[in-house]
């Protein structure tokens, strides 16, 4: 979800050796997002990040709902959460969907106290998208199911129009990210 994560990806594949392909999916919409930038220090260190959490500074011991993502949606959901103000949501990117980082996913949830929510965000239909695989391996890899927020099963990707679009996926956001009280 930044410049600089998928400039390390194709570098690692570039320098790993493997053949076998990668396959990265990402929209042409994320290139225009203001907020999707890295800086250029973020090029020339560090190294790809399948999973990416919360910031160091950020208060973990306040947080009742981690809602795990991946891809563009987590600008939406950043960009509601900063406006609800709603920072007992802590956000969590998945960036590699396999293999999935469990180590690194079991390593970010241990900083949020033990009784926290844990939700799975998509903008797609719930049988599309990350989350057919995410049910089967993540309460094997981290012990628990979390609860689904997303489109209602479809067979179609959309619902073709634009207004149900929109509203449908402010819905989803304010489902994922409850406003402060």
């Amino acid at each position: 979800t930044t410049p600089a994560n998928y400039f390390h990806l194709l570098r690692w594949q570039a320098l790993s050796g493997r053949h076998k392909p990668l396959i990265v999916f990402t929209p042409k919409s994320i290139l225009r997002a203001k907020a999707a930038t890295s800086a250029t220090a973020e090029f020339t260190s560090g190294a790809f990040q399948p999973m990416i959490g919360e910031p160091a500074g950020f208060d973990a011991s306040a947080v009742r709902r981690v809602v795990l993502c991946s891809g563009k949606f987590y600008y939406d959901l950043a960009e509601y959460r900063a406006k609800a103000n709603a920072y007992s949501t802590a956000i969590v990117r998945v960036e590699q969907l396999y293999p999935i980082p469990h180590e690194q996913l079991r390593a970010e949830l241990s900083r949020y106290p033990a009784d926290v929510e844990l939700v799975w965000a998509q903008e797609e239909p719930e049988n599309q998208g990350a989350w057919p695989r995410m049910a089967l391996r993540l309460p094997q890899l981290i012990g628990r199911l979390p609860r689904l927020v997303s489109l209602p099963a479809s067979s179609a990707p959309a619902f073709g129009s634009a207004k149900v679009h929109a509203a449908t996926h402010r819905e989803i956001i304010e489902t994922a990210i409850p406003a402060e009280s």
